[in-house]
Formats: structure tokens, C-alpha cells, sequence
């Protein structure tokens, strides 16, 4: 920037008093200082923008990576899965074949001599709301005193109050 001392600014000064003149003087330096401030925030304006611009050219550039990283991650999943598929239908065609033709490869998983007795069947995991099955004990519960049962306040104190002798 200018290198601006204090003789300088002094004599600047005292130019425009001579120059302007004492009664104009003050409204001239206000209009200068708000002139001043307007183009130092339109220069900061103008450097926000750029590095605005910059910053979405970073991400973009960025996005761009990644969406291809995703693509290629895509493919191979889908090569992979298809892969998979061959495997599984060449596996299951072999499978069918041999129990088709009754080979003897299979003769140990004919239990009942149908293909379904291979394939286990739909179990319900057995599961009742009503049975609570916690990892403490409910003897260890009631020892330790964890209440089991909601009481209001007032039974709360009705139920610890010390009893007075009778």
C-alpha cells in the first residue's frame, strides 16, 4: 500500500484547509471517509467472490472423484453380483440335475426321498412379549431393593416412615 507517515498526513491536512477551506473541510473529510470504506468493502466483497469461486471449483473438482470413485465401485458390485449369479445357478443347476437323475452323490441327503426334506423349514423365533427376560436376576433385584413397580410419592412415604412405637 502508500506509505503514509504523519508529516505527510499533516501536510495533506493542512494543503486541503488551505485549499478547501474550515467550513467545507469537515463535510469533504466525512464524504472522503465514506468513499474510503465503500471501495475497501467492495474490494473485500470482490476477494470473498473469488475465493467463493474457488472453493466451488475445489468441491466440484472433489465431487467429481468421488461420483467416478462411486461409479467404479458400482461396476465391480455389479460384477461381482453377476459372477455371484453364475455360480449360484451353475451350483443349484447341479444340484437339480442330481436329484433329477438320482445319483448317488446325493443318496445321503434323501431322508424322506423329496427335495424338501434338503431345505430346512420356516421357524418362528418364539418370541413372548409377556415374559420379560432381563440379565439380573429377580432375586437379585428384590435383595437389592430395584423397584419393580411404579408407587407414588405418597405411598413412597407411607412405606418408609418409620413406624411409632405403640
Amino acid at each position: 500500500m502508500i506509505d503514509i507517515g504523519l508529516s505527510k498526513m499533516a501536510l495533506i491536512g493542512a494543503v486541503a484547509l488551505v485549499v478547501i477551506g474550515p467550513e467545507k473541510l469537515p463535510r469533504v473529510a466525512r464524504t472522503v471517509g465514506t468513499l474510503l470504506g465503500k471501495a475497501q468493502r467492495y474490494v473485500a466483497d470482490v476477494k470473498a467472490e473469488v475465493n467463493r469461486s474457488m472453493e466451488l471449483d475445489e468441491l466440484r473438482k472433489m465431487k467429481d472423484s468421488v461420483e467416478s470413485a462411486a461409479r467404479g465401485m458400482e461396476q465391480s458390485v455389479h460384477t461381482a453380483a453377476s459372477d455371484f449369479e453364475k455360480d449360484w445357478n451353475q451350483a443349484t443347476g447341479e444340484v437339480t440335475s442330481a436329484l433329477d437323475d438320482g445319483g448317488s452323490a446325493l443318496s445321503s441327503y434323501e431322508g424322506s426321498g423329496s427335495y424338501s426334506s434338503v431345505t430346512p423349514s420356516y421357524r418362528h423365533p418364539r418370541k413372548n412379549w409377556r415374559i420379560k427376560r432381563a440379565a439380573v436376576p429377580q432375586w437379585y433385584k428384590a435383595r437389592a431393593g430395584v423397584r419393580s413397580k411404579a408407587q407414588s410419592g405418597a405411598a413412597r412415604v407411607a412405606r418408609f416412615r418409620p413406624q411409632k412405637p405403640r
